[in-house]
């Protein structure tokens, strides 16, 4: 799977050059049916990532957000690709930097691969469930997409105490009731699914979410997760699974999860 890898990044790498310019050139912000926002970024990361897809892996299906918010969604059986080409829009408009591009591939209804890049900062994060996770850093990939500082993750041992990560724009009084249970010591705010990442390279111990979520919001950041040692379970303790087309729900919303590093 290592030659797909290198392709999820390129992808990644080749779409952050377009969302770099609208950052800086400026952009509008347009508010979609479910009244979530909306940026030419999304739009023109997307576009990108969906043909470097199609020409690496031209018989896996994608479920790619911005065209799933258009309608246009693939049937999925067994293999396909799920593409978030902006996730923490709401940080991007903030400009705070912590946005993300998310490719993940899933197989069998549970996250196999994922790439997360972070185009104002520069992180990238990879993860092939049974290999291992990984962190490098690419400082302009207008300029150079050369990962430098390439080094092995893993999640921490358990302590004594959890260092809890939690959603710079969404929070619920259910994740601070069920954080009453555990022996908190600090809670770290961030956005996008840089959350999963900070528990993947051992700089925090859980995530609980009790807010919602699609599944291109936590997919890529799942297999990362998952490759580097930790857990990502809905609240009944099950894992949580990719692939839900046909529920109360939209199709791909996530129930309530529970990330952590045990």
């Amino acid at each position: 799977m290592t030659g797909l890898c290198d392709q999820l990044v390129e992808a990644t790498l080749a779409a952050s050059e377009v969302i770099l310019d609208i950052y800086e050139a400026g952009f509008v912000v347009e508010i979609k049916g479910d009244e979530t926002p909306v940026t030419k970024a999304d739009r023109e990361a997307e576009a990108i990532i969906l043909a470097h897809l199609a020409a690496a892996a031209p018989d896996i299906p994608v479920v790619a957000e911005e065209a799933a918010a258009a309608g246009h969604i693939p049937d999925v059986n067994g293999v396909f690709f799920l593409v978030d080409p902006l996730d923490g829009t709401k940080e991007f408009i903030a400009r705070n930097g912590e946005f993300t591009v998310n490719i993940a591939l899933i197989r069998d209804n549970v996250p196999a691969l994922g790439v997360i890049f972070t185009p104002a900062k520069g992180w990238l994060f990879v993860g092939e469930v049974g290999k291992g996770a990984w962190r490098g850093e690419v400082a302009d990939p207008r300029v150079s997409h050369t990962v430098t500082n390439r080094r092995d993750i893993c999640v921490r041992k358990p302590g004594e105490q959890v260092d809890v990560v939690g959603s710079r724009s969404h929070n619920s009084l259910e994740t601070d009731d069920y954080l009453q249970g555990f022996p908190v010591r600090e809670k770290k705010s961030i956005g996008s699914s840089l959350k999963f990442c900070l528990l993947a390279s051992g700089e925090a111990d859980l995530y609980p979410r009790f807010s919602r979520t699609m599944e291109w919001d936590t997919a890529a950041g799942d297999a990362i997760l998952s490759a580097a040692g930790g857990t990502v379970t809905r609240t009944c303790g099950e894992r949580l699974t990719y692939g839900k087309c046909t529920q109360d729900d939209a199709p791909f919303a996530n129930p309530y999860f529970i990330a952590k590093t045990s």
